[in-house]
């Protein structure tokens, strides 16, 4: 009896581009391999930590690793393409303005919100309301990844190994966790809205992005305005986030079991 392979078209282009990305990186960075592959190993790891820690509060019906890694893969993609607009952005001048941050936040919330649209949200892996927020931390956590690769590549290459550290330390405590919460105010708002008004709905998505959008401007904002020298009050008001985070995991656990598919009741999302 013959047997059918059906190719998982998203899957195998992910691994694809991964591929294409580590090429172009051995090749345009031959003579700095090893510097290479420590900004791999120091951006990536650190993330599955925290995609790890927070998988933890699904517990109870937990998704499916491929979806998980498919939206963690499509945040790292989405990396060079924020970094393509958000050059744009700046025009001749250069010049980093309020306005310029939070063009920068739009641009990266919106396509995180993308990779976890193609990856989870609109398939039928998406059944409950805490759905939306696993996928929106995994391709935040992706996204911080491959800025964390990025940072940490140039800071060794233009720095010391001690410089390199520093940075992994400071992304593994603030950049990434920034992401997380910006990423899980858009989830929470969309998981919080199901089964409502339509008109109630868009409040609730309205909401999360103006809520992600602010932090997101704010915290790089006040990390240039200071120049690093109030990092401390700075965290501590994103810590203060991550802790109402925790919170609405709690509260989004208690919602409603939906066994009917959501993308179809909720496809103004």
């Amino acid at each position: 009896m013959a047997t059918h392979h059906h190719i998982n078209v998203k899957k195998t282009g992910s691994v694809a581009v991964i591929a294409l990305i580590l090429t172009w990186i051995a090749m345009r960075f031959s003579a700095n391999a090893m510097l290479a592959t420590a900004a791999l190993i120091g951006g990536i790891l650190p993330a599955l930590f925290w995609l790890w820690f927070w998988l933890h509060e699904d517990k109870a019906h937990p998704e499916p690793k491929k979806i998980i890694f498919e939206a963690f893969t499509f945040g790292m993609i989405a990396v060079p393409i924020a970094i393509l607009f958000e050059k744009l952005t700046l025009g001749d001048a250069g010049k980093v303005t309020l306005l310029v941050f939070f063009a920068w936040a739009v641009i990266e919330e919106t396509l995180k919100y993308g990779a976890a649209f193609i990856a989870g949200i609109r398939t039928e892996y998406f059944d409950e309301p805490i759905d939306v927020v696993m996928y929106m931390i995994s391709a935040a956590l992706g996204f911080s990844a491959g800025e964390n690769v990025l940072f940490i590549f140039t800071a060794l290459q233009g720095g010391t190994l001690a410089q390199g550290i520093t940075t992994l330390q400071l992304r593994f405590i603030g950049a990434s966790l920034l992401h997380v919460a910006a990423s899980a105010l858009i989830g929470f708002s969309i998981g919080f809205s199901i089964g409502k008004e339509t008109w109630k709905r868009w409040v609730y998505l309205f909401t999360g992005l103006a809520s992600a959008f602010a932090l997101h401007t704010a915290f790089n904002y006040f990390i240039m305005v200071t120049e690093g020298k109030s990092l401390f009050n700075i965290f501590a008001l994103l810590w203060a986030v991550i802790a109402v985070i925790i919170v609405l995991f709690e509260k989004i656990k208690r919602s409603p079991y939906y066994l009917v598919s959501l993308q179809q009741k909720n496809s103004a999302f």
